[in-house]
């Protein structure tokens, strides 16, 4: 059985502008960068890590150097974690968002719905996630942490809870780790949630 780790990035620009970042890179914020070390230095004190994978947009990439840093461990990129391609929707102001009927605002109805322009449905992301899972149970370390981002994390979460194709509604708070015994792809797990620094006190749409 392994301990798996996953985090969402700490407070991006985009986050602080409340704009709908999906695959842009852009950085944390002053505020993310900060918090991201408070949350590295919190996790040291609680965690033992073998290995740190992250998404790998810049947000994703800042975040989890910190922690990277404090376990003294190199750092891996996975593309199978990164954010969900949102297509024409992607920088747009969540403003701009509530103006645009094309846009399914109902998040209950995301599973089938392919944002236009080359965007990803959730069916498509809980798709690349089959094999991530899969691949977790021969993956080096015992205790890993993967870094990652909001809706992407809403169908980890529907994965880890044998759900699908239902999913969580709410997101996971920027900075916020949850912590689960892993004990392998298609079982049902329990997610713990924990909150270091700030993280509790931050939240954004998605």
């Amino acid at each position: 059985m392994k301990t798996i780790y996953f985090i969402r990035h700490a407070q991006s620009e985009a986050n602080l502008k409340d704009i709908l970042a999906s695959r842009q890179d852009v950085p944390l914020s002053e505020k993310g960068r900060a918090d991201a070390a408070v949350i590295a230095a919190g996790f040291k004190s609680i965690a033992t890590l073998d290995h740190i994978v992250c998404s790998p947009l810049l947000r994703a990439q800042q975040t989890a150097e910190p922690i990277a840093r404090a376990f003294d461990l190199k750092m891996e990129t996975d593309e199978r974690i990164t954010e969900q391609e949102l297509g024409v929707f992607s920088g747009m102001t969540y403003a701009e968002l509530d103006e645009r009927p094309d846009y399914m605002h109902e998040r209950s109805k995301r599973w089938n719905w392919v944002p236009e322009g080359g965007g990803e449905s959730y069916e498509m992301i809980a798709q690349r996630l089959e094999p991530f899972f899969q691949s977790l149970e021969t993956m080096d370390g015992e205790n890993i942490l993967f870094v990652t981002h909001a809706v992407t994390l809403r169908l980890i979460k529907a994965h880890l809870q044998q759900t699908l194709p239902a999913y969580p509604h709410e997101i996971a708070k920027n900075g916020e780790i949850w912590k689960i015994n892993f004990t392998g792809f298609g079982n049902s797990h329990e997610v713990e949630s924990i909150f270091l620094g700030g993280s509790k006190e931050v939240a954004s749409r998605a």
